[in-house]
């Protein structure tokens, strides 16, 4: 006997554990058995992109199975591959693998090449991918003569690694002649192209041995660029230079160290483009030179950056999503920012998809007249093409194949033979890669057999699922029955959860698990079954936990651990310090259930944990240890700095001002940076705004103000801990008035009349105005007219009105900032449009196409865009219901009104009341309104299905007959035909009879059915019908009456004598007991029945419900089927049925419903629905979950 133990408890959901082990152990039933003949099938091939060391000979991998055992042959670059013409080429025994000699002679780029192999008997033939087979390449740099660079301080700089190119690619990295890495930073770092770039240099850049290097891997070789030279000097420094070797005049002129904004260094411009496959690394790249170094900052626009998936490299400079799909595909802007200003750059995304798998085709195994099909689904972008291969040669030419059928990505098999085995290859593919999937088809009939070893015997702990294998074969497919002990029946999934691989699962095992489980696999040809043996175990348990210690240094501690296990499992208990072992010292003993430590030192804290192991669970429990000292020294006390005091501003300027400062105490935690803010006095009195930032280390700061502003500041300083509060405010300092650097934002121009522009923007506040006296000149003209600008100018306000302009011509308009000292720079046109008016001309040649009997298609001629004098917003059909001059008279006509967005030249109108007459008109809608209708257009909707019947009565019940009433539907929806009566007996348990069916003229309303059975409930179905079907229907119950002569056997208990004197003598029996408990209460005496009714509570008195004072209502097993008391009509014996009418609200706008550019209706048409009746005791039951996971989605 075999014993198979349970995998023991991870943290996995109940349901999910069983699951997850079901998968890993499945043994699927197409997998053949060796034995029985099969197609070939490829179990082992190289890459497609095989990229082989030189230097070693050459293995091209193909393995195969199959049975017969496959033959194989290879092709090369398309064309037959003559392996015993090659004496360098041998092929494995047994084998397809090719191995090529090129150690002993040859060279590795002869058999560059395009490799298939296939694998083939007499079932049919399976192939391997295109294997693209290339030999590693790692050359020399090319030589190059590399000139000395020479910098002054400040500048930037990029050092070219421009490596060779290699197969696979070199990976790159900068050392110096040491072979020691060079340091980067935010300031120097390598580009994804190989590239050293420099922000900005310093004099410690200055060395002679910056050296480029290139590691090709597959080789293991390492190439190496010329060393380049670096110098960096001041100004002074590089004109002495220069003037020791030119002449006097001939001077260095930039300035050193002079601060400036950040520009990019890579990538070039505002905008690029970056393509990535699906499943790849996307990794965008901005490095960018300045000084102060710029900080790099990413975000996408419209969007949020994946937070699983997005990683920084370089510094920030390089951002990388992994997995990244269709989804990622957007604008990624990189911000490039310093203490002088920010640059941008936006890189637009694509992402394309070589294929990948939706469903690739699986084997097949069918029996001899058997059907199936094969289904092959990839996706990619752009879409891949699905092409099939029959034993490798394409479809189109191969045999011919009765039956088989191609409907695009499927292959459906009817009426199998065993000509029919073969092996068909599946390939998708598009410009960016290819799939290619075998999957035979093979045609056995062979009764069952069990794979799974017989008599293995499965241990599990109680309260967790076992799960007892049963993996078998058959053709056709075996049915699979479980059955415990040797006279059980067969196992069903109220209890146990039977798998579509064979695999039994017992959810939760208990004690009465325990026992013999037997597999039963039939087929038409035989059967097969298996024996297998459980046992339920106790799980382990820990009862005595350690407990938390505190000792003191040098004294003993103990911790206890008793563990409580099954009888037939032998525990394992180990001590752990920290999650690790033990420390290797004598001080340390343990003995069965205790931990002892002896001497303890400051070392010996922590957490000690007791782990109890048997063969199939495990549990921990953990306590800390803490040591304290004898005399405690007092710890340092931490906090915030204390604030920056005695600010002073020196060297004042135009547009910069040197602050200064005394920090304060540190309180014992370094201080890490100071913040400076600063208040607006003029124009934003007490609120502080970020100024900048420097590091813990300096105490003055050269700051860059704007114009016109009143400045005070403030300093705080930051350590570890926290923010000091802010330091007292420095004195005021205002700078000079300068005109405006910018112009308003957000200007707009449009026309609130039609004879009127209405030119709105965004002011500039008061900081942004850079001196007093702000107003905005306001420049128009026509767009497409030869006018001169026309311009007045405003105060600081935020709109201006031009009056008596044409209706709907477009505008160019511009708002320049101007103050007292000058105008802003000259601002960029926007264009707006004066004011509309309603549309003049009607649509014309208005068309109906009427599709069904709810559905009509409207068409119409547009109307020409002069006429419009506004935006076009769309066309707006209003139709409604044509009613005879006597309902007109009595109710207003209900028009109904869609929209349709854009030059639509159709539309469809939906919800129409079948075998009705309809009229429409259409007219075209602008910002400012509707144009004139068109001409009424009338149309007929033809013929539809009855609603059901208004009502339905039960009258006149007799002993054998029942008359029946009704109204008709309230929609006919056409000319009713006639009507259908169903009907059937239900008996007392609630079982249904068989249905009689009765056709009734259209018109009558009343019928009786005679010869019914008395004393019997009927169940009735009714509706009505027009010459295009059957409406809904309405339902009801009736008895017929009780026959008499029964009726008059029944005796009436109420009537008989000995009942009147009983119910007399318990009256009597009641008021005597009453009048004695009135007696003994008034006396003062107790009442023991009341003590003994508190004392032992009746457990027969049932519960009331609290909302009616009635006893809680009876249920039973019952009340899953369809006839309850509870559901039956009303005393009334009638049932309305309500109207089933659309809504236009459901289509989208309501009354401005959106459709397609095609005239489709956009969004869900809803109407009410009828249920139809419950018929029978029906039941429906939840799907399993594998085979949920196995059903394609």
């Amino acid at each position: 006997m075999q014993l198979k133990i349970m995998p023991k408890k991870k943290h996995f959901s109940a349901g999910r554990v069983p699951l997850i082990l079901f998968l890993c152990q499945m043994i699927s039933a197409l997998d053949v058995p060796l034995d029985l003949v099969q197609p070939p099938t490829i179990t082992q091939q190289s890459p497609k992109d095989y990229i082989i060391d030189p230097r070693e000979n050459i293995v091209i991998q193909c393995e195969a199975k199959g049975k017969p055992p496959p033959s194989f042959s290879w092709t090369r670059n398309g064309t037959h591959f003559d392996i015993d013409k090659d004496p360098l080429v041998t092929m494995k025994p047994g084998s397809g693998t090719l191995v090529i000699n090129i150690m002993s002679e040859g060279k590795a780029e002869t058999y560059e090449g395009v490799y298939q192999c296939t694998a083939r008997n007499e079932r049919g033939a399976a192939i391997s991918n295109n294997i693209v087979v290339r030999p590693s390449r790692s050359p020399l740099w090319t030589k190059e003569r590399l000139e000395s660079i020479i910098l002054h301080n400040g500048q930037s700089l990029v050092l070219p690694c421009r490596p060779p190119i290699g197969l696979p690619p070199a990976i790159i990295f900068w050392m110096d002649n040491s072979f020691q890495r060079l340091p980067q930073s935010e300031r120097v770092s390598q580009g994804l192209n190989g590239d050293l770039y420099f922000s900005n240099v310093l004099p410690e850049d200055t060395r002679e041995d910056y050296i480029c290097y290139a590691r090709f891997n597959h080789t293991q070789t390492i190439q190496q660029k010329q060393p380049i030279s670096l110098k960096v000097i001041s100004v002074d420094e590089l004109n002495d230079t220069i003037a020791a070797n030119l002449s006097d005049t001939e001077f260095y002129g930039a300035k050193p160290g002079k601060e400036r904004p950040p520009t990019f260094l890579t990538p070039q411009g505002t905008e690029s483009r970056k393509e990535e496959l699906r499943g790849n690394v996307l990794s965008l790249e901005c490095i960018a030179e300045g000084l102060p170094t710029p900080i790099i900052y990413w975000i996408k626009e419209d969007g949020t950056l994946p937070v699983n998936r997005t990683f920084y490299q370089n510094f920030k400079k390089t951002l990388q999503i992994t997995q990244v799909s269709e989804a990622d595909s957007g604008n990624y802007q990189c911000i490039a920012k310093n203490t002088l200003g920010a640059v941008h750059h936006t890189i637009s995304v694509t992402v394309k998809a070589a294929p990948y798998w939706i469903s690739a085709p699986q084997n097949l195994v069918l029996s001899p007249g058997e059907n199936g099909t094969l289904i092959c689904r990839a996706n990619g972008n752009p879409k891949p093409r699905i092409g099939w291969l029959t034993n490798g040669v394409p479809v189109e030419i191969a045999p011919d194949d009765p039956s088989r059928k191609i409907d695009g990505d499927t292959i459906i098999f009817s009426n199998v033979q065993e000509r029919s085995s073969a092996v068909y290859q599946c390939n998708a593919s598009n410009e960016y890669g290819y799939l290619l999937a075998n999957a035979f088809v093979n045609v056995l009939a062979e009764p069952p057999r069990i794979l799974t070893s017989a008599n293995i015997l499965y241990q599990v702990i109680a309260n967790r699922p076992a799960l007892l294998d049963c993996a078998f074969f058959g053709s056709p497919l075996p049915t699979i029955e479980w059955f415990k002990g040797t006279k059980g029946s067969a196992l069903h999934e109220d209890i146990y959860v039977l798998h579509d691989n064979g695999t039994l699962e017992i959810p939760v095992a208990q004690k009465d698990s325990t026992g013999t489980y037997t597999c039963v696999a039939r087929n038409k040809l035989g059967m097969a079954k298996n024996e297998v043996h459980l046992e339920i175990k106790d799980p382990t348990r820990i009862i005595k936990q350690p407990e938390y210690a505190v000792v003191q240094r040098g004294s003993k501690v103990s911790f206890e651990c008793k563990v409580k296990h099954d009888d037939t499992l032998i525990p394992t208990i180990m001590w752990l310090k920290d999650n690790g072992e033990l420390p290797n010292d004598e001080r340390f003993s343990v003995d069965k259930d205790h931990l002892v430590v002896t001497d303890v030192s400051d070392d010996d804290g922590g957490m000690y944990t007791c782990a109890a192991n048997t063969t199939l669970d495990s549990v921990s429990a953990s306590a800390v240890l803490r040591v304290v000292a004898p005399t405690p020294t007092p710890a340092p006390i931490y906090d915030v700095p204390n604030p920056p005091f005695d600010l002073e501003l020196t060297n004042q300027l135009d547009k910069g001002v040197q602050l200064s400062w005394t920090p304060g105490d540190d309180n014992n935690s370094p201080i890490t940076k100071f913040i400076i803010e600063y208040e607006d006095a003029m124009h934003e009195a007490g609120i502080w705004h970020h100024q900048t930032e420097v590091s813990g280390t300096q105490t003055t700061a050269q700051l860059t103000l704007s114009p016109y502003v009143n400045y005070s500041f403030r300093v705080m300083a930051e350590n570890s801990i926290g923010r000091s509060v802010p330091s007292e405010a420095s004195e005021q300092y205002l700078t000079k008035a300068a005109e405006p650097d910018q112009n308003p934002t957000a200007v707009e121009g449009l026309g609130t009349e039609p004879d009127n522009l209405v030119i709105t923007w965004k002011p500039l506040n008061g900081f942004e105005s850079n001196g007093p006296g702000l107003q905005y000149k306001v420049s128009w003209r026509q767009k497409d007219g030869d006018d001169e600008w026309t311009s007045v100018v405003v105060a600081n306000v935020s709109k201006y009105i031009v009056s008596g302009t044409p209706t709907f011509v477009p505008y160019l308009i511009k708002v320049q900032a101007l103050n007292d000292v000058g105008f802003a720079p000259e601002p960029a046109a926007v264009m707006g449009h004066s004011g509309e008016d309603l549309p003049m001309v009607a649509p014309g040649n208005v068309r109906v196409n009427v599709v069904n009997s709810t559905l009509a298609e409207v068409h119409w001629d547009p109307v020409p865009l002069k006429s419009v004098r506004g935006h076009l917003q769309g066309y707006r059909i209003y139709y409604w219901k044509a009613q005879s001059s006597s309902k007109r008279n009595r109710r207003h006509i209900e028009k109904k009104i869609l929209t349709f967005q854009g030059n639509k030249t159709h539309g469809m109108l939906p919800g129409l009341q079948p075998y009705s007459h309809y009229v429409l008109n259409v007219r075209v809608v602008n910002g400012k309104g509707e144009g004139p209708a068109s001409t009424d257009r009338g149309f007929h909707t033809p013929e539809g299905v009855p609603s059901a019947p208004s009502s339905l009565k039960i009258v006149n019940p007799t002993l054998d007959s029942l008359t029946l009433e009704w109204d008709p539907p309230s929609h006919p929806n056409g000319v009713l035909t006639e009507y259908t009566l169903r009907y059937q007996p239900i008996n007392s348990t609630h079982e249904l009879g068989p249905l009689v069916d009765l056709k009734i003229p259209a018109n009558k309303t009343r019928w009786t059915l005679n010869h019914l059975n008395f004393s019997t409930r009927y169940k009735f179905y009714f509706y009505a019908q027009t010459s295009v079907g059957s409406g809904s229907q309405i339902t009801e119950e009736a008895i017929t009456t009780v026959d008499e002569a029964m009726a008059s056997r029944q005796v009436d208990i109420a009537t008989q004598g000995w009942f009147i004197g009983l119910m007399c003598a318990v009256a009597l029996l009641i008021l005597i007991l009453l009048i004695v408990c009135f007696i003994r209460r008034n006396k003062g005496g107790k009442y023991p029945v009341k003590e003994k009714e508190d004392a032992h509570a009746d457990p027969e008195i049932q519960p009331m419900k609290e909302d009616d004072g009635t006893f809680g209502e009876y249920s039973d097993a019952e009340d899953h089927k369809p006839l309850k008391k509870g559901s039956r009509t009303p005393s009334d014996r009638t049932v309305k049925k309500e109207d089933s009418d659309d809504s236009l609200v459901d289509y989208g706008e309501g009354v401005n419903g959106q459709f397609n550019e095609d005239g489709s209706f956009i969004g869900q048409y809803s109407g009410k629905k009828e249920k139809e009746p419950a018929e029978g005791n029906e039941s429906s039951e939840a799907p399993s979950p594998v085979n949920a996971m196995n059903s394609f989605v």
